[in-house]
């Protein structure tokens, strides 16, 4: 399935239906009076979330909904029916944009929240209505009025707790297939993962969703590579795992610079808990090593931890790291002191495609 993460659409709500002109005419009735009938509210357009989806790919093949017209009154006072209703169904995590795409109308975070886009226009009175003792046959009734139409921008952040930053290459991807089901792209060339993916982590007995996105570069904010907008995928996380690749040949640079993109994204993601760590440590050994930690440790100003998902060095640490961190922030969780040498795998919630 194709990833993606947003979509304009264009949306408008059912007109009213018109009210009804009619007059009782039967046999032997000589004063039947007005009986037109009003008109049917026009139909809303509704937002909705949904299981199961994960991306708004479908709105790239559809960008224009409307909901039904109401149904004109008739005669014998019959009322017309209500026009029917569009749902736009979306994944959890998206939000709904103006046309300006800077102002929110709203943020669907659960499964089954629904929010109402465009209501539709009332349907008009018919000519019973106007009925009086000074007009007892008015020969008029209303229109419907008309529904409501605007153009939205519709934005998905995934919803994880977890959130994996670093510059392309640091071995983001490697981590994630490695402690989860997710099967991101891996390859040996700069933005190899074009698409944020989802895949669910396992640890002593509790399960996590950790996030993986395209490698920021020295100038991600103003367009540079492939630009800063998938770090909206890592804005609802409760901690980021910064690695570093120990094949970098200044890793404290490294660090800073990718440090400096996310302070200049904004949006609170430069203040998040941040685990840093030194990934592919399997490529060095005896004092290069020392050196290389050195070097992020006086970056980073914390001690970072050393990972490789070759050797399985540092995983299961890493992993209990971020899964501390979580439960401090969101509530209390499993018992801390189980040691269960094991790292799960469960179902990938999202693959990226090109």
């Amino acid at each position: 399935m194709k990833f993606l993460d947003q979509a304009k659409v264009y949306v408008r709500s059912g007109d009213g239906g018109a009210g009804s002109v009619s007059f009782r005419r039967e046999k032997f009735i000589e004063f039947g009076g007005p009986d037109g009938g009003d008109g049917g509210r026009g139909g809303d357009v509704w937002i909705e979330t949904v299981a199961g989806l994960n991306t708004l790919i479908d709105y790239r093949y559809q960008q224009h909904f409307k909901a039904k017209t109401g149904t004109h009154g008739m005669g014998r006072n019959r009322n017309g029916a209500r026009g029917a209703d569009v749902v736009l169904k979306v994944p959890a995590g998206t939000q709904v944009f103006a046309e300006d795409n800077e102002t929110l109308i709203c943020d669907l975070t659960t499964i089954g929240e629904k929010h109402k886009i465009a209501a539709g226009g009332n349907g008009g009175f018919g000519n019973a209505y106007f009925k009086s003792s000074v007009n007892q046959a008015p020969r008029h009734a209303n229109p419907g009025l008309p529904g409501e139409e605007l153009t939205i921008w519709l934005r998905l952040k995934l919803i994880a707790d977890a959130g994996l930053v670093g510059l392309p290459n640091a071995g983001k991807s490697t981590f994630l297939a490695s402690v989860t089901r997710a099967r991101p792209k891996i390859a040996d060339y700069p933005f190899t993962t074009l698409h944020p993916g989802l895949g669910v982590a396992k640890v002593d007995d509790a399960e996590f969703v950790i996030a993986d996105i395209p490698g920021l570069i020295e100038g991600a904010h103003e367009g540079v590579g492939i630009g800063d907008r998938f770090l909206g995928h890592v804005e609802r996380t409760s901690i980021l795992l910064h690695l570093v690749s120990a094949m970098e040949e200044d890793v404290g640079k490294a660090y800073r610079t990718v440090r400096r993109e996310l302070e200049a994204y904004g949006h609170g993601i430069a203040e998040k808990p941040e685990i840093v760590a030194l990934s592919q440590i399997d490529t060095l050994a005896g004092e290069a090593r020392a050196e290389k930690m050195a070097e992020l440790r006086e970056a980073a100003e914390v001690e970072p931890l050393a990972l490789s998902a070759v050797s399985g060095e540092g995983m299961i640490e890493a992993l209990r790291r971020m899964r501390a961190e979580i439960v401090g922030l969101n509530g209390p969780g499993d018992d801390e002191g189980e040691d269960r040498e094991s790292v799960g795998r469960a179902g990938d919630l999202a693959e990226g495609g090109a």
